[in-house]
């Protein structure tokens, strides 16, 4: 596990988990926590209640969202299962003892928390969902539940950093057709036509705007150390045939 500092406090327990500590073998070695893998059944089950031990919570009180890259923010008041799991990309509760969480292999997590009001968050945070709001979406759900932007922080946990993030014209262009200066997070790579995104950089930025408390960015690369973190885009380049996902999780305890 992996803890920011900014998020510490007695009534808050939160990890954004590697890939060690698991039963899963394989490509998915060892902690593999996605539940849309390929990965065994059981394994996956077995990985997240570890995770949710981890936690201080029951298995059935890890919860996590269908996530479809958008701007969607869920307010969990109880557990639900797979099968009735809300389609969006992040969560919010003040609900002790409920571990809300997000699982990622190169997009950006993002946990949230208002120790003072109770209330905690978790965000989906690739491309597309930073690009159309989901972290500012997720603040303004914590505000409804009765949370201060000044008292918010936020941490940047493990994801694909722009050293090892390259991408193509069209990408830089819908970037700039919302804000021109969005190209600031675009360096030159090797390849023409082609550039470097800073994913964790425009992260920062969005909340910064934000106006939250403190942003704390654990500057982790999910693609470039193979032995602690999973990597959609490493395992595309590898040719194989799935890839693990981490879970990043925070909860409320009594």
């Amino acid at each position: 596990m992996i803890h920011a500092s900014s998020l510490a406090s007695p009534n808050i327990r939160h990890a954004f988990f590697t890939r060690s500590g698991g039963v899963s073998s394989g490509i998915y070695e060892s902690l593999n926590g996605g539940i849309g893998s390929k990965d065994a059944p059981e394994h996956v089950r077995e990985n997240r209640a570890r995770m949710a031990t981890a936690l201080g919570v029951a298995p059935t009180h890890l919860v996590s969202c269908y996530q479809i890259h958008s701007p969607d923010v869920i307010v969990a008041t109880e557990p639900w299962t797979r099968e009735k799991s809300p389609r969006a990309d992040a969560i919010v509760t003040r609900v002790a003892d409920l571990a809300v969480g997000v699982g990622t292999a190169d997009c950006g997590p993002v946990l949230f928390a208002d120790a003072e009001a109770g209330v905690v968050g978790a965000a989906h945070a690739g491309w597309k969902g930073a690009l159309t709001g989901v972290l500012e979406a997720t603040v303004t759900a914590m505000e409804k539940l009765g949370a201060t932007r000044a008292r918010i922080h936020g941490a940047i946990g493990p994801l694909i950093r722009q050293q090892s993030y390259e991408v193509g014209e069209e990408f830089i262009d819908r970037f700039a057709a919302v804000d021109a200066s969005n190209r600031k997070f675009f360096a030159p790579a090797a390849r023409p036509g082609h550039a470097m995104f800073d994913l964790p950089g425009y992260i920062r930025s969005r909340l910064e705007r934000a106006e939250i408390a403190s942003i704390e960015d654990l500057r982790l690369c999910t693609y470039a150390d193979p032995a602690r973190f999973f990597s959609y885009r490493r395992t595309t380049h590898r040719g194989e045939p799935d890839y693990g996902r981490h879970v990043n999780a925070i909860a409320l305890v009594k």
